[in-house]
């Protein structure tokens, strides 16, 4: 222990992103996440809409319609996501998501019709927060959302440009998804001239995939025979996102990487015991057949549902409850697959006091501490001096140290994977942005950047007796 290192997170060469919230479920907070999936993702994807120029705003259209007689979630005035905005959200949920040691991925449907000035109030907004991601007017291809209904193609790329652009000036730490569709039979893009400028001023390209989902969710039941609901070939998926990739950086010239900001099987569609044969399955196509140069990140579309979309499904009695489907144990596996995991690489020897520098969840600067064990312990905790937040790496397993903790009990490592003898296990340390923003700094790099110090090592307590026991004879 008295031992240190320099440590690199870098990125997966696939990155794994999860969604959390929606107009399906309510937003799960990060602590509850780690400890069921026991690793951060790359970004954690929430979803808003912004429509201040409807009667209705801001209160969220479907309580502000509640008796409007509606066939379709998209029924409704405008989309039925949390406004942006309202009760301080979702820059609280940000926060929450960058001190886990995750990056931001804001997916927000916006009225066209909003003047600069508007939106560059908006985009000031998303200075502090790193480097994050928005996805501006998504599957702008369908004719589901409110975008579609009142804008043509044409406009809604304008839009995506226009915002971008204001985004580049006003948080030019932030980048850019377009969000549309797939090759078509004919070997162009969907509504590929209309998308065509948006795609250039992109910086990420995508399209959402189900390989199989109820769409007709909850105004019908998916049964043999009826209800409204979809199954694809998962092969044939992957062939679709490979031309697609091929044809966009043909008719743009750029080599930008592709990746599906959703993507589930709808365990309404597959029954709850095989939905997670195609989520794996679908990340195994990407991994097996080497798509890095082109395709860079799926995000799994929900943590939590109230349908069947979710790793969980929302207790109806009690929608902070959560019910865990079989998905979340093929998931978990998929998760710690080599191929989607960030890398870790050990660098030259450390010494404290240490700066840590966080730029992201796919590039940041730690410390590393090898931990020399005698067996399985009884105890192993760790406390920190500094009230700095920590996201630590330990044997697989990622701990969360917010900023008024000082000790943290690293045993639940232990309850899954006991020690056969003597090991050392290095704890990598890295911290996170103790209050969730960047703090402007006279730092260059500030908005990219956090920096955090940590004057000592933590304090182990490792023990390998217990005081006492009760006797049972």
């Amino acid at each position: 222990m008295e031992k240190a290192y320099n440590v690199h997170l870098g990125p997966a060469k696939c990155g794994l992103d999860l969604g959390d919230g929606s107009e399906r479920a309510e937003y799960v907070n990060q602590d509850y996440i780690l400890h069921k999936l026991g690793r951060p993702h790359r970004f954690v994807n929430i979803m808003y809409t912004l429509y201040p120029k409807d009667a209705q705003w801001p209160e969220r259209i479907s309580v502000a319609c509640a008796d409007m007689n509606v066939k379709c979630a998209w029924d409704y005035p405008y989309d039925d996501y949390f406004p942006f905005g309202a009760n301080g959200q979702p820059f609280e949920q940000m926060r929450d998501i960058r001190r886990h040691g995750q990056d931001v991925l804001l997916t927000l449907t916006v009225d066209c019709s909003l003047d600069d000035e508007y939106l560059r109030g908006v985009a000031r907004q998303f200075r502090e927060f790193g480097r994050m991601r928005i996805r501006i007017n998504h599957e702008c291809n369908g004719n589901w959302f409110t975008h579609n209904k009142r804008y043509s193609f044409e406009e809604i790329a304008a839009f995506f440009v226009r915002f971008r652009n204001i985004l580049k000036e006003e948080a030019p730490n932030v980048s850019t998804i377009f969000c549309a569709g797939f090759v078509t039979p004919e070997g162009k893009v969907e509504h590929e001239d209309e998308f065509l400028p948006a795609y250039k001023a992109a910086d990420i390209w995508s399209a959402d995939s189900y390989p199989a989902l109820h769409y007709g969710w909850p105004y019908d039941i998916a049964e043999v025979g009826g209800g409204k609901y979809k199954a694809d070939n998962v092969m044939e998926i992957y062939g679709l996102f490979e031309k697609t990739a091929k044809r966009l950086r043909k008719v743009t010239g750029q080599k930008k990487p592709l990746s599906t900001a959703e993507c589930n099987s709808d365990g309404d569609v597959t029954g709850p015991f095989h939905q997670g044969e195609a989520v794996v399955k679908f990340a195994e196509n990407f991994r097996d057949f080497k798509t890095s140069s082109w395709f860079n990140g799926i995000s799994m579309y929900q943590f939590r549902d109230r349908g069947r979309l979710g790793l969980e499904i929302e207790d109806p009695n009690n929608n902070t409850v959560g019910i865990e489907q079989p998905v979340m144990a093929d998931y978990k596996k998929l998760i710690y697959d080599p191929y989607f995991l960030p890398t870790l690489k050990k660098g030259t020897k450390a010494a404290f006091p240490a700066t840590l520098r966080w730029g992201g969840s796919e590039d940041a600067d730690g410390i590393e501490i090898p931990v020399s064990f005698k067996k399985t312990p009884e105890f192993c905790e760790a406390t920190f001096d500094e009230k700095v937040s920590l996201m630590i790496e330990f044997g697989g397993k990622w701990f969360y140290k917010a900023k008024g903790v000082k000790t943290i009990d690293f045993m639940s490592l232990f309850f899954e994977k006991p020690l056969e003898g003597k090991t050392t296990i290095p704890m990598r340390i890295f911290a996170t942005p103790a209050d969730g923003v960047n703090p402007q700094t006279r730092k260059k790099d500030w908005a990219e950047n956090y920096y955090a110090k940590l004057k000592k090592a933590p304090e182990f307590r490792i023990r390998y007796e217990v005081p006492g026991r009760v006797g049972l004879s």
